[in-house]
């Protein structure tokens, strides 16, 4: 006879039910390692075997209430951040810094509470949590993502622009559009819902100028000293496709012909990098295109003397389509 599950014949194996810890292991592993009390209830393990499996060390308690099918020190960030919403309770939603590091939006920061959203006074007091307390959060902020409720990246850039620097939220964001993490019509959705919501006007600051998908620190030094300078928008990391090649420039005047690289060392500063630099720009002039490259020290050391340059070759090809 053919055996199934268990040693026992397939037939039989069908109409077996599936041990408690099996189902245990297979809901862990759909949420991060970690579980509420509630759900191994649910999975059919009493209160006393969940306590001797806790003793045995095959369960371990992260929060009260909630424990992990792996050590805590072996806790992965989104293991550490999916126990903290199992443990405030039904309607709890991660949000804030923990949202953003969920994202990748911001850097993952252990010394931080995890934050938590929970609905009205909801919830209760959980020792290592930061609870907010929201009546506004509206449904189309919320996402499940591995079996946990999480605020959408728009909802949760809203959130973090109410404790952010300016410098550091549009940093943010420039790179969240860069990376298409997210788009100005998802925060100017989520703004108009904002209701009162104290990130709301640092939010708007940022994209009300459109969108700005900047990839680096360097660049955004760049488009500040254009625009304050007053020289006319470049497009900001377009795409190009010339000769069958996809190119991304840093800014490109398309009526000009100009293409301005910003040379940052996160980007430009292996050999590899260099090379693939030169075969890009002699692509770009070989189809009439004239490329700038701008160091970060050019930036930070010579600003005007940088804008001059831009502002000269903007000159210099207006004059040239004028004539």
């Amino acid at each position: 006879m053919t055996e199934g599950v268990w040693g026992l014949p397939k037939a039989e194996a069908a109409q077996r039910p599936t041990p408690p810890d099996m189902r245990v292991a297979r809901l862990a592993a759909e949420q991060n390692t970690v579980v509420s009390r509630a759900q191994l209830r649910a999975c059919g393990l009493t209160s006393d075997a969940i306590t001797v499996r806790a003793r045995r060390g095959t369960l371990h308690r992260v929060h009260r209430g909630v424990y992990s099918v792996v050590h805590p020190d072996a806790l992965t960030m989104k293991a550490r951040l999916t126990a903290a919403v199992l443990a405030c309770g039904d309607g709890a939603v991660l949000s804030h810094w923990a949202a953003g590091a969920w994202w990748q939006l911001v850097a993952y920061d252990e010394g931080r509470p995890p934050e938590v959203t929970v609905p009205g006074d909801g919830g209760r007091k959980i020792d290592a949590i930061r609870a907010h307390r929201s009546r506004g959060l509206h449904r189309r902020d919320v996402w499940t993502r591995e079996r946990i409720r999480i605020t959408t990246p728009a909802r949760t850039a809203l959130d973090l622009a109410a404790g952010m620097p300016h410098q550091a939220l549009r940093r943010m964001l420039r790179q969240a559009q860069a990376e298409r993490r997210l788009g100005v019509g998802q925060l100017r959705d989520v703004h108009a819902r904002a209701r009162g919501h104290r990130g709301a006007t640092a939010l708007l600051a940022v994209i009300a100028d459109g969108p700005t998908p900047t990839r680096s620190v360097a660049e955004d030094l760049l488009l500040d000293l254009l625009e304050d300078a007053g020289l006319p928008r470049p497009q900001v990391n377009p795409l190009l496709t010339l000769d069958g090649t996809r190119l991304m420039p840093d800014f490109l005047w398309r009526r000009h012909r100009l293409v301005v690289e910003v040379d940052g060392a996160q980007y430009h500063g292996s050999a590899q990098a260099r090379r693939e630099d030169a075969r890009r720009q002699a692509l770009l002039e070989a189809h009439g295109y004239r490329v700038l490259r701008v160091s970060y020290v050019q930036l930070t050391r010579h600003p005007e003397q940088t804008i001059a340059r831009i502002g000269q070759a903007l000159a210099f090809a207006d004059a040239a389509a004028a004539g």
